[in-house]
């Protein structure tokens, strides 16, 4: 696996706290627009640019994305984004709820991504590639890191607490309580930078946790430019598994597919007998545990919780053959607990809620070493990476 350090354009230390935003696509329009009031600094002028512009504006238009690069050019026009002199890897460490994550920033081989190096877990969907792809043209610039991981190697980790014993770049919390440490790696220092490419030129495979459309479009971009020069590598932050933790993504249906309340349950009691295997269903005010055994020699993706579920219950019973185009199911991450399941079916926005198990790291890399594809919706990984720490501008 290849990896390059490269001259990031990133905040003046000031303005880190105010430049650092949410991904883009874990807020909608009126989320971000919350979220950077009085706040021009914010990063989700670049990354949600429909915020400042007439309500209603597609922020898949041209018109948006010139609004984006736009917010781009005044955060370095203004100085609250400034460009490294040299290239340059840095640490990203992440204390959620008292459990660290430390990453190492880096760019990444377009090609390892197409040539499989980089697996994949989940598919991706064209109209998500498209305007991550669009958004690179415009802005000549990935804003956003991918979230990538990696099996535990010592060496590297050597070198990455070395990093962090210095003073940091960044250190800040965020208003949701997850605190934000950034320290550099620079070239030749002390924290022996030269020999992570060599270390990481031993790792046979990477895994995208996080980001499937972003490295998609980097990929696509790299192509259309025959790979030539900064276009062939994008910004992506790479993890030691051990250190991540997958929250599930839950479920919620509209309707109950013409049963009854009770009706449903006495479906729901025939198809989960019991077993090693767990998930809730909130229904009419209840929850109600229901627990099945996988079957023997079931692969990776069968295995799954998810799985389970969709290919027994919500597809026979409620009638979700899709849950990708479906109108009647919705997700939501379990960063919110299973009393906002509750409050959704309560209020009668959803008739019943499925609370899951997260899926573990080694299964998600044993899918996709398997070559295998999750279900839509199996991993809600937190903390998010913040936007805006970090620019990688392909020009």
């Amino acid at each position: 696996m290849k990896i390059r350090p490269f001259a990031a354009v990133r905040p003046e230390p000031q303005s880190a706290a105010q430049v650092a935003a949410v991904p883009y696509d874990v807020v909608d329009t009126e989320e971000a627009k919350a979220l950077a009031a009085g706040n021009p600094k914010s990063f989700l002028h670049v990354s949600r640019p429909e915020i400042d512009m007439a309500l209603g504006t597609d922020c898949s238009s041209p018109e948006a994305y010139a609004q984006a690069k736009k917010a781009l050019d005044a955060l370095r026009d203004s100085g609250t984004l400034v460009q490294d002199g040299e290239p340059k890897f840095y640490a990203y460490r992440q204390v959620m709820d008292g459990r660290a994550q430390t990453g190492i920033v880096a760019t990444f081989d377009a090609q390892d991504y197409l040539a499989g190096v980089l697996k994949q877990h989940e598919k991706t969907r064209k109209d998500k590639e498209d305007d991550r792809t669009n958004h690179i043209r415009i802005l000549r610039a990935h804003t956003g890191p991918a979230f990538l991981t990696y099996r535990d190697d010592k060496a590297i980790d050597d070198i990455v607490t070395e990093a962090c014993a210095q003073a940091p770049l960044y250190d800040f919390v965020a208003p949701d309580g997850i605190r934000h440490v950034v320290w550099e790696i620079a070239s030749g220092s002390s924290c022996r930078a030269d020999e992570l490419q060599e270390l990481f030129a031993r790792v046979p495979v990477a895994y995208i946790a996080d980001g499937h459309h972003r490295s998609a479009a980097a990929s696509r971009y790299a192509k259309e430019h025959d790979f030539a020069g900064e276009t062939r590598w994008f910004m992506a932050v790479i993890f030691p598994a051990s250190q991540l933790k997958i929250l599930p993504y839950n479920r919620l249906v509209k309707d109950l597919n013409g049963f009854t309340a009770d009706e449903l349950l006495a479906k729901a009691k025939a198809v989960f007998t019991g077993g090693s295997r767990h998930c809730r269903m909130y229904l009419a005010g209840a929850w109600h545990d229901l627990s099945w055994e996988i079957p023997t020699g079931a692969d990776p993706v069968s295995a799954l919780d998810v799985s389970f579920l969709q290919d027994k219950f919500l597809a026979p019973v409620l009638g979700i053959a899709d849950p990708r185009t479906d109108a009647r199911i919705s997700f939501m991450g379990g960063i919110r607990g299973d009393g906002a399941l509750q409050a959704k079916v309560d209020a009668g926005d959803s008739a019943v809620a499925f609370s899951m198990n997260g899926v573990t790291v080694d299964e998600m890399m044993a899918i996709a070493d398997a070559g295998q594809i999750m279900p839509p919706k199996s991993t809600w990984f937190e903390p998010k990476l913040r936007s805006g720490l970090f620019v990688h501008v392909v020009d």
